[in-house]
């Protein structure tokens, strides 16, 4: 455990605090500052490092949160699929319980339907060979972080021939959720705080593009309390001395080309769509589908079903959470109805969501 204790040593950050607040001295009385991933938002509220900051700096937390993000019209179709007969749903565990318009993966699980938890999508592929009179629908869920490996299952799929693995693809690229949130003058961020997992995969130059044409700092950190509170640092001195450049904190895991290896599968089997973005809306080319080649393995393509209307979560903030327009807190059905036994939006669902977050460490 060394090398954790290191990166949450008390003095230095507390260090680390007292430079932003010498940094933000001075600046406008409000500086928004947006974590775009999930796992910052449980990080910085497990740390207490949103009270622990001078009152001029705002932590909003972003959409980075893929199983949030995805539209209930999605959750809709999975559960429409493990309806079929000779279907298996596989999918990981953290969508079992995120509501659809009338149940969930796990009420269907609980009424006898083939939904299977599984820890990796190469389960549901063994799945599949193990299982050859049955359809195996993955629930591609995620952005570049693992997009890679679905696309790398695929190919290997296509290698052995299986012909009875899908996969339902929702996964999406951060970039263009990025672009919309930072044109909208309603939140008005000063400084991104970037995602670091997906950062590993597509690097540090795909964020220049952002901070340049928005006038927007980004900082790439990592997830440990040192990691975090020395990347809002050097957001506060960015905007301080009008730095508009991407910088990256995590340098001991992204490097400015990010993973070669991986970002090639991805353009190998996937191309970007336009997807919807629950609370955001669609985006152009923010989704990824499977390329022509790759479309045997389409969920969508080979399983034809009738999908029941979606309906919206009457009272829930989902949406305005996951722009930053709101906090959790702000939600009147936030630890009232909407509770993590209990949920009513995605947010409260996933061990990423920003509700679920602030409900953990609300105390």
């Amino acid at each position: 455990m060394k090398y954790i204790t290191e990166f949450r040593n008390n003095k230095i950050a507390r260090n680390i605090l007292m430079a932003i607040s010498r940094k933000a001295d001075g600046l406008d009385n409000k500086i928004n500052i947006m974590e775009v991933c999930g796992t910052h938002t449980m990080a910085i509220s497990n740390f207490g490092i949103r009270q622990a900051l001078p009152p001029s700096i705002n932590l909003i937390s972003g959409p980075g949160c893929p199983v949030c993000v995805t539209p209930k019209s999605y959750i809709d179709k999975a559960i429409a699929f493990s309806r079929m007969p000779g279907v298996v749903v596989a999918t990981f565990g953290d969508m079992m319980r995120v509501p659809g318009s009338e149940s969930s993966l796990t009420r269907e699980k609980s009424m006898g339907r083939d939904v299977k938890v599984v820890y990796s999508v190469l389960d549901a592929l063994e799945e599949a060979e193990k299982n050859p009179d049955k359809k195996i629908v993955f629930l591609g869920i995620g952005f570049e972080t693992t997009a890679p490996t679905i696309a790398a299952s695929i190919v290997l799929a296509k290698r052995k021939n299986i012909k009875n693995f899908f996969v339902y693809s929702a996964h999406k690229v951060v970039l263009p959720a990025m672009r919309a949130l930072a044109k909208d003058k309603k939140i008005n961020i000063k400084g991104f705080l970037c995602p670091a997992h997906v950062s590993a995969i597509i690097g540090t130059r795909p964020y220049k593009e952002i901070s340049k044409k928005y006038k927007i700092p980004c900082v790439i950190a990592g997830f440990e309390l040192l990691d975090i509170l020395q990347g809002i640092l050097m957001l506060v001195e960015a905007i301080r001395y009008n730095r508009i450049d991407v910088l990256n904190q995590y340098t001991r895991v992204v490097k400015d080309c990010g993973n070669k290896k991986a970002l090639r599968l991805l353009d190998m089997v996937f191309e970007k769509v336009s997807s919807e973005w629950r609370g955001i809306g669609i985006l152009p080319e923010s989704g990824l589908r499977l390329k022509k080649a790759f479309s045997e393995f389409d969920a969508e393509k080979a399983l034809q079903t009738e999908v029941i209307e979606t309906t919206p979560d009457v009272g829930c903030s989902c949406g305005d959470v996951l722009k930053g327009l709101k906090s959790p807190f702000e939600c009147r059905l936030f630890g009232k109805k909407c509770t993590p036994e209990n949920p009513v939006g995605a947010c409260m669902v996933s061990s990423e969501g920003t509700c679920a977050a602030y409900y953990k460490y609300r105390k």
